[in-house]
């Protein structure tokens, strides 16, 4: 009887502690314009998209034309096949994310319409619809977006080079290179 009143202790832990849901997070490294070479830190869409299979060396980073990517993009071409950096606001998580998946990107990533957001997470949930997306979807904090946009403005590029998803716990404290405007 012990040993089932254990089992059954431990079962409730667990239910326990899955139900507070610990935040997850998903890395990935800037990897030119070498002015933000950081790692920066986003969070998975809750209940809808899919997960990364592929560890990407080295894949675009396009920003959505227009940036809250709610329609058809001007710059879909570029898109497909690479991973979409799109703001928030204008219409749901999952829209945006299919509307991405639909101009064949591979990934998305929503920034924080909040520019000065650099610590609020935002869970991305599915709305009411029903609709499902197949590519992963992450969320960036207001900051982060902000300065990627703004380099990549600031010399005239179309997009960043990132690796995705980086395993952070296989390089050493002092080797990472995370963003001076964002506290770990």
């Amino acid at each position: 009887i012990a040993t089932g009143t254990h089992a059954f202790c431990l079962l409730s832990l667990h239910s326990r502690l899955t139900a507070l849901r610990i935040q997850e997070y998903l890395y990935f490294q800037v990897l030119s314009p070498g002015d933000i070479r950081y790692i920066f830190t986003a969070t998975p869409a809750k209940d809808f998209g899919g997960v990364f299979n592929t560890r990407y060396e080295q894949i675009y980073l396009v920003p959505a034309d227009p940036p809250e990517a709610c329609g058809v993009l001007n710059n879909g071409v570029f898109i497909d096949g690479q991973i979409a950096l799109v703001e928030r606001g204008g219409c749901s998580f999952l829209s945006k994310t299919r509307i991405v998946q639909e101009h064949g990107g591979r990934a998305v990533i929503i920034a924080d319409n909040a520019y000065d957001n650099d610590s609020s997470y935002v869970e991305m949930i599915q709305d009411s619809t029903q609709r499902t997306a197949d590519i992963p979807a992450l969320f960036l904090l207001g900051r982060d977006g902000y300065m990627i946009r703004r380099s990549l403005e600031q010399h005239g590029l179309p997009w960043a080079v990132i690796s995705i998803p980086v395993n952070v716990t296989s390089i050493p404290t002092y080797e990472l290179m995370q963003p001076p405007w964002t506290f770990w």
